[in-house]
């Protein structure tokens, strides 16, 4: 299955990029950091950005366990499209392991574009999960609650009850619309 996987989003990636006239090359160098370093740093600054963006991700990022960070996620699609990225767990000053996110996607859709997100990890349970798995998919296994502008004006943290807050952030590029549904996170060594 996963390597069905790897040969749909690479065909993906390849007819999204040849038909958008942006290279597999570009997209590669740049959704990927070259060490564990640069993806620490990269994390931390996207999270800065997102604190001063938006401040109820600061208020969960405060009563959160851990915070899954990608800073910086590639997608392009022509029908069939693809995106990848990858992260850092951090846990307070932390960081711990590191992750790739990879969600292949069809239907209507054209362009190219990149964004960040940040999965706020609310108790000790969904750590627990994304460490026996050494990853977790959006959709299954802890509740995972995207919060987007419309949310995050009526949220309170008082009453967070959920596994586990995901904020989309820093969105570029020409592509309508961003969905982690589905998207599979998968550990990787740094």
């Amino acid at each position: 299955m996963t390597n069905i996987r790897s040969l749909f989003l690479a065909t993906s990636l390849a007819l999204a990029t040849t038909v958008t006239g942006v290279s597999v090359a570009a997209l590669t160098t740049t959704a990927q950091a070259a060490t564990a370093e640069d993806l620490n740093a990269d994390a931390k600054q996207a999270l800065e950005k997102l604190y001063k963006a938006n401040p109820t991700a600061k208020a969960v990022s405060e009563k959160a366990v851990a915070v899954l960070v990608f800073p910086n996620i590639v997608k392009a699609g022509l029908i069939f499209g693809g995106a990848y990225g990858e992260g850092v767990l951090q846990d307070g000053a932390k960081n711990h392991k590191y992750y790739n996110s990879l969600t292949g996607s069809w239907g209507l859709q054209a362009g190219a574009q990149s964004y960040g997100y940040a999965v706020f990890l609310m108790n000790k349970n969904a750590v627990k999960y994304l460490n026996d798995t050494h990853g977790l998919e959006i959709g299954v296994g802890p509740t995972v609650v995207v919060v987007d502008e419309g949310v995050a004006k009526n949220f309170s943290t008082s009453s967070l009850k959920d596994d586990a807050y995901a904020f989309i952030f820093d969105q570029q590029g020409l592509m309508a619309g961003v969905s982690i549904e589905g998207t599979k996170i998968t550990e990787i060594k740094r």
